[in-house]
């Protein structure tokens, strides 16, 4: 593996001590404040290179946020030596190729979702992704679906599974936000833009997490919504049924005068909710209420102060440095992607366009 596996090392008794895990990050993003930044200093982590479109803006963000070192290119912070794994937040049209170009060079990858544009890069990354790993033992890729990482949603899958809400009979999905500026990359159908990109691949991917608890993987059967620009969504209402006979609303939009982020999964004896899915303003509650019938009792539990995000990168160290199981792996993204695009088209739109398999040099 580039950049070399984890030492321990032991003085006398006592336990060994696992060297940090060294990311280096492809731009700038304002995302990576709280989607890495930040979980890295609750967890170790060091960040130890970063590239962005112009070395100014790397270097402004390298000094705000304590990146050891500025490189030139993105090719760049895959080549180093000392980066272990590349995380990648860059435009949705630029993860597969970027992706891959990571996994080629031996680097673990954490990219954030969706992976890919559609189906057919999700597939490629998957295919280059078996092909690397089989070169460089123990290699991890993982799509940063965070919040099935979060003990809240883990709750909420035990509660399921537990059969206290009885026979799963419905589950909605909903990630609402306002609009952001019109010169906004996620407006942009080139750069693989869209609500359903955005957000809704949150909402299907949840909906597809809870189909092991609904009689298997969700199939949409219709779809609603409106464009912001020719061929971009700016809002969409997903209906999925479930083979056990439950159905599903995958609800999303990027115009919304409020925020929401909420699961509700609705069974025949209550339902069971998370109302703060990616734990946006510290709500960890995991909400369970009985049916009339059973009582109508309410209860509350808590998952954790820590991020989703948080606990997404302590799975991500896990799988490096341990070879833990990972949730969001490639296979999960193509099952995601699938959903996606059947999204799209029962809206009436095409899927996002692939981009160049080669990345651009930078």
């Amino acid at each position: 593996m580039s950049g070399g596996h984890p030492e321990a090392s032991v003085a006398g008794d006592e336990p060994q001590r696992i060297e940090p895990l060294r990311i280096g990050l492809l731009g700038a993003a304002r995302i990576s404040e709280t989607s890495l930044v930040k979980p890295a200093l609750a967890t170790g982590v060091r960040l130890v290179a970063v590239a962005a479109r112009s070395r100014e803006r790397a270097e402004a963000f390298a000094a705000r946020h304590g990146v050891e070192r500025v490189l030139d290119s993105y090719a760049d912070v895959i080549a180093d030596s000392d980066v272990e794994a590349v995380y990648n937040p860059l435009a949705n049209s630029l993860h597969a190729a970027w992706n891959v170009a990571a996994l080629e060079a031996g680097k673990h990858v954490l990219t954030e979702k969706p992976s890919a544009s559609n189906h057919a890069e999700a597939s490629w990354v998957r295919e280059r992704f078996a092909a690397t790993s089989a070169r460089f033992a123990g290699q991890v890729f993982m799509e940063g679906f965070h919040y099935v990482y979060h003990p809240m949603f883990v709750r909420l899958l035990e509660i399921v599974a537990s059969g206290e809400v009885g026979e799963v009979r419905h589950v909605e999905s909903t990630l609402l936000m306002p609009a952001p500026d019109d010169s906004d990359p996620r407006w942009d159908l080139a750069l693989a833009g869209g609500a359903i990109m955005d957000l809704g691949c949150y909402a299907l991917h949840a909906q597809r997490v809870l189909g092991a608890h609904a009689g298997g993987a969700p199939v949409v059967t219709g779809a609603r919504g409106e464009q912001h620009s020719p061929g971009v969504d700016a809002w969409a209402d997903v209906e999925v049924a479930f083979p056990g006979g439950a159905t599903g609303l995958a609800r999303c939009s990027m115009t919304s005068g409020h925020w929401e982020m909420a699961v509700h999964v609705h069974g025949t004896r209550g339902s069971v909710s998370v109302p703060d899915l990616l734990y946006r303003e510290d709500d960890d509650r995991v909400v369970v209420r009985a049916s009339p019938e059973a009582g109508g009792a309410e209860r509350v539990e808590h998952g954790g102060t820590d991020s989703t995000y948080t606990h997404q990168l302590r799975a991500f160290t896990a799988a490096v440095r341990h070879g833990a199981a990972v949730a969001t792996d490639a296979d999960d993204a193509v099952a995601t992607m699938a959903l996606v695009d059947d999204a799209y088209r029962a809206l009436g739109l095409a899927p996002r366009p692939s981009a160049p398999r080669s990345a651009p040099v930078r």
